[in-house]
């Protein structure tokens, strides 16, 4: 597959500071050198790489399944393994940048007031059928039995589980609201054809969030206060998104907004308005009207994926659940309700369909695995001489750019040539890529520096790769 082995320079331009993960990175993946301290060695992180077409292709079993770049991207590079239709291993590379997602998701719901909980997987039945969606919900809900017979569900989200909880507390007062209290956990689908890879499949990460409210004008504050962070965290990712008028569907309620991603293989078709900030799902409109019902303007149509999306509720789970609180007046009340969603590993697979080339992968900065990966010369070539400056180089970055820890690795297969590992570091998609070359041997060593999200390449000393890399911002 030649493609994947081209150079990439014309690349998408994305912010180049990035806010990023930063922490304890485990003893296995350190290689100790003496007078060098802990250095990331990449022939040590577990990455299946250099897969084939026709190895992708047998592994998703048939051919008509690898229908998108992100799932082909992510295969090749080994940022996932298929485990079963729809399931997915996520590698390490994937998990950290699930990780560092996560942490962004954190910092915006809790600049909001969220609380982080965590609820079982396993929901028992009568939850379900309290509200009529064990019936509603159809196939697509996984059941089982336990060893007593009772019967349960793999949660695909918890509005029940949540609002049982909160009703179990009889002595909530309107003082303490709102709650808006979020978990982030796998869930759960029996999709009747996963596809897309991690765009649509059977299990998958999502934060979900449940609000309580004393009062409906109270729970559409906090329905917009949701829904601006959700949209700063897509800014801050920088993925162009469109918050769209959507159906209620199964989860119920009054009101509903989607954040979708544009794309053209988009399973979602949505109608936006050019003149004004009308836009809907199609689902939602009277197909025989295709003019804007706000500016009475042309509607143009495009695709997108749901990444995220929004509901007020009003009191539909909170009367079946008796979810109450003592209002101002001393009197007994029914919690409002909100309730929020964002799919972690579809945003990871949604960003990579939409920034990535057809053969290399690119991250929005801040969700890369590694900021910088580092590429020494190979061995017996004229170059070698300049192996212990790629270390040095290491070990100074590290020091002078504490933010950087646990984020630079060292590409120590010095049995490939460089252009060899630039190839495989442009299919990473790590934002800087240094080179440890020919220049390197000049009188001051200069290293030739790709900078992957604008296409650059620079030629910096020691000093001015630090200076570089000092604007990197992490979490």
């Amino acid at each position: 597959m030649e493609g994947l082995l081209t150079r990439c320079r014309a690349l998408p331009t994305l912010a180049t500071c990035s806010h990023q993960l930063s922490g304890f990175v485990p003893h296995r993946f350190h290689h100790c050198v003496p007078g060098g301290g802990r250095r990331l060695l990449l022939s040590r992180v577990f990455q299946p790489q250099n897969l084939r077409e026709d190895q992708v292709l047998s592994l998703e079993r048939r051919s008509g399944d690898l229908t998108c770049k992100s799932q082909r991207l992510m295969l090749q590079v080994g940022l996932i393994y298929p485990a079963s239709p729809g399931c997915y291993h996520l590698l390490p590379y994937t998990v950290r940048a699930m990780e560092k997602l996560v942490r962004v998701i954190d910092q915006e719901m809790q600049v909001i007031g969220g609380q982080k909980v965590n609820m079982p997987s396993l929901s028992p039945a009568e939850l379900w059928q309290a509200t009529n969606r064990w019936d509603l919900m159809g196939k697509e809900l996984l059941r089982l039995r336990d060893r007593h017979g009772k019967e349960y569900c793999l949660g695909p989200t918890h509005e029940e589980a949540i609002t049982a909880l909160i009703a179990s507390q009889k002595k909530l007062s309107y003082k303490q609201l709102p709650f808006l209290l979020y978990q982030v956990t796998r869930k759960f689908r029996d999709e009747l054809r996963p596809r897309f890879g991690l765009l649509r499949c059977r299990e998958f990460y999502m934060k979900d969030m449940y609000t309580f409210d004393s009062s409906p004008e109270a729970a559409q504050q906090t329905y917009s206060l949701v829904c601006d962070a959700y949209c700063s965290l897509f800014n801050r990712l920088g993925l162009r998104f469109v918050k769209v008028q959507a159906d209620v569907g199964s989860i119920g309620g009054t009101m509903s907004h989607e954040f979708q991603l544009p794309m053209d293989i988009g399973e979602d078709r949505l109608a936006i308005c050019p003149s004004c900030s009308f836009s809907a799902n199609m689902e939602t409109l009277d197909m025989s009207q295709m003019n804007c019902p706000a500016c009475q303007g042309p509607l143009t149509e495009t695709k997108g994926t749901e990444v995220g999306h929004t509901f007020y509720l009003g009191t539909k789970y909170s009367s079946i659940f008796n979810a109450q609180f003592t209002n101002v007046y001393g009197k007994p009340s029914l919690a409002e309700m909100g309730c929020y969603g964002l799919g972690v590993t579809r945003i990871l697979a949604a960003a990579i369909e939409v920034l990535s080339t057809e053969d290399c992968v690119r991250w929005p900065s801040l969700l890369a695995p590694y900021q910088a990966c580092l590429i020494p010369p190979k061995k017996g070539s004229k170059e070698e001489a300049a192996s212990k400056l790629a270390g040095q180089l290491y070990d100074h970055i590290t020091e002078a750019v504490p933010q950087l820890h646990g984020e630079v690795l060292l590409d120590d297969r010095t049995h490939l040539t460089i252009g060899n590992r630039l190839k495989d570091a442009n299919k990473f998609g790590y934002p800087f890529v240094i080179i440890t070359g020919k220049r390197a041997l000049e009188d001051p060593a200069h290293f030739e520096v790709w900078c992957q999200n604008t296409g650059e390449v620079v030629f910096l000393t020691k000093d001015g790769v630090v200076d570089l890399l000092t604007q990197v911002q992490t979490i």
